[in-house]
């Protein structure tokens, strides 16, 4: 890795500027559950704010999780491998942009079909070549922020293809525990694919970290909420409020008896990180380790990173809404 200054990390990881209109790629498991969706429609309403150029799809599957639902079907969707969880997350992106009123199909390039091998060539795609390329067309200071909202393999991939990127943007990306946290990170965004997961931290990218436990997980929205809220925000209101009413997790978790339920919107907590960083406070701190049993090991002196620490959930939501 190339030696790179505490203040350059500073810098860097500084939060963004008010009134600043930012590049911005989104790498999502849209076709997981429904907090990408939520997240992918809030930062392509907010154009006066983010600048989003490319919109990724990558790999998901919860076929390590098999044996945790024994009720569930065998042949459910979120079982299927996380080539086809790409395939799936891909169109579920286009829907997203074709409800919004925008050209599917335009900026969207689909992801690895699988997780990172162990050893081995890193294998490409058009998301990584696509990646690779804004990274390097951004001007001297200038990052592009790359918003990982799943497992990172696409983001990994790109970093492990072309290593100089690492100069030209910043990774906002949510999962698993705070850094001091002691507990195994048994989090679906970290544990899919745990070698992206440490390049991720061993590459010395930028990075920010906002933990969903339990930081994110307060992004909690009520069913009677989005009743109140989403069937009035047009199509893609209702298409919201379609999958909030019948998750797609609900294949291999148990359906809510009645409408007194809420579901955490996770993946909204990076794109609100950029449009106000007050929303979602944070600090820098030294960059960990991850151990085989997926554990942080503190690393006193290591690169910063930035880790967020709270969250104003009612100002992300009403922000959301109104935009909608």
């Amino acid at each position: 890795m190339t030696p790179r200054s505490e203040a350059w990390y500073h810098a860097r990881l500084a939060p963004p500027a008010p009134g600043a209109r930012l590049p911005v790629v989104i790498d999502t498991d849209a076709a997981n559950e429904i907090d990408d969706q939520f997240a992918i429609a809030w930062a392509l309403r907010a154009t006066e704010r983010l600048d989003v150029r490319g919109l990724y799809a990558a790999p998901f599957s919860f076929a390590h999780r098999r044996a945790d639902h024994p009720g569930a079907k065998a042949d459910a969707p979120p079982f299927d491998p996380p080539g086809e969880g790409m395939e799936r997350s891909w169109r579920e992106i286009v829907r997203v942009r074709e409800l919004l009123g925008l050209p599917g199909e335009r900026d969207v390039f689909r992801g690895i079909g699988g997780y990172l091998p162990a050893s081995g060539p890193v294998p490409s795609c058009p998301a990584v070549e696509h990646l690779v390329g804004m990274a390097r067309a951004m001007p001297e200071g200038q990052p592009l922020y790359v918003v990982a909202l799943g497992c990172p393999t696409n983001v990994a991939a790109a970093l492990l293809r072309a290593p100089d990127v690492v100069d030209r943007i910043v990774v906002v990306w949510t999962a698993a525990w705070p850094s001091h946290a002691p507990h195994a990170n048994a989090s679906f965004n970290f544990e899919q694919d745990p070698r992206a997961t440490r390049v991720l931290f061993d590459s010395g990218v930028p990075l920010v970290y906002l933990p969903g436990y339990q930081v994110g997980a307060q992004l909690r929205l009520s069913r009677a909420e989005a009743d109140a809220w989403l069937p009035r925000r047009g199509e893609i209101g209702r298409y919201l409020h379609t999958l909030f009413c019948d998750n797609p997790l609900w294949a291999v978790y148990p359906r809510p008896p009645d409408a007194r339920y809420s579901w955490v919107i996770w993946d909204l907590i990076c794109i609100a990180w950029l449009l106000e960083p007050g929303w979602v406070p944070s600090t820098l701190v030294a960059t960990p380790g991850l151990g085989d049993d997926l554990r942080w090991v503190a690393r006193p002196g290591s690169h910063p990173m930035r880790e967020a620490h709270a969250v104003d959930r009612d100002a992300i939501f009403r922000d959301l809404f109104a935009r909608l």
